[in-house]
């Protein structure tokens, strides 16, 4: 497939680009900084642009079959970012007929909130989550009402740990999580997701 990453620069991002060549696939690399893409390859594109600026993200789109995005933004400091951002990548999606988007969003927003229990209630959401889960629930509701082919991810905590692809998905809504996965194994499940209609237009979790 023809792959276009948005975040390639982060964490998640980065594993997604590597994976991603590793199966085969055509990924193109939108960043605002290309110099931090690595590694290079045959079958990777990297294109310079703003996820702000909806020409640069159109302008990136033609030829691909899905888009993934990892993308990501200081937890402290209020910004919509990661929503305005996002309606620009799916006006784009729809203007060019790209119809499957992969997005990575975290365990926490919206409906998956009293998942993470009392400490990130009322503790890690009024002190270091109060501006970045707000933006991302606005990310989340733009993908929602959009006519994509859409798959919301909600890892657990993050970690730079190796890929096991052993986790757990798809958790109940009232079901706790406390647990902690990869980027390596939130990358190896986004990219599942290209081919498999089990959580289309769905909001899976994901955690060991």
């Amino acid at each position: 497939m023809n792959l276009l990453i948005f975040g390639a620069t982060g964490g998640t991002g980065r594993c997604l680009l590597e994976q991603a060549m590793a199966e085969g696939h055509r990924v193109t690399a939108f960043t605002r900084r290309p110099e931090k893409v690595t590694p290079q390859s045959a079958n990777l594109t990297v294109v310079q642009g703003d996820i702000l600026n909806y020409d640069s993200v159109a302008a990136a789109m033609p030829g691909h079959d899905a888009v993934l995005s990892a993308l990501g933004v200081y937890l402290f400091k209020k910004n919509t970012v990661l929503s305005d951002g996002t309606r620009n990548l799916i006006r784009a999606m729809e203007a060019h007929g790209v119809k499957r988007f992969v997005c990575e969003s975290a365990l926490g927003i919206s409906d998956s909130r009293d998942q993470l229990g009392l400490w990130v209630e009322f503790i890690m959401y009024p002190l270091l989550l109060r501006h970045f889960f707000p933006d991302k629930e606005r990310q989340e509701l733009a993908i929602r009402q959009s006519n994509l082919n859409w798959i919301i991810v909600r890892p657990a905590r993050l970690t730079n740990g190796k890929g096991t692809g052993q986790y757990r998905h798809g958790f109940g809504p009232h079901e706790k999580i406390n647990g902690m996965i990869s980027r390596a194994d939130v990358a190896d499940f986004m990219l599942k997701q290209l081919t498999d209609d089990t959580y289309l237009r769905k909001t899976p979790g994901l955690s060991y």
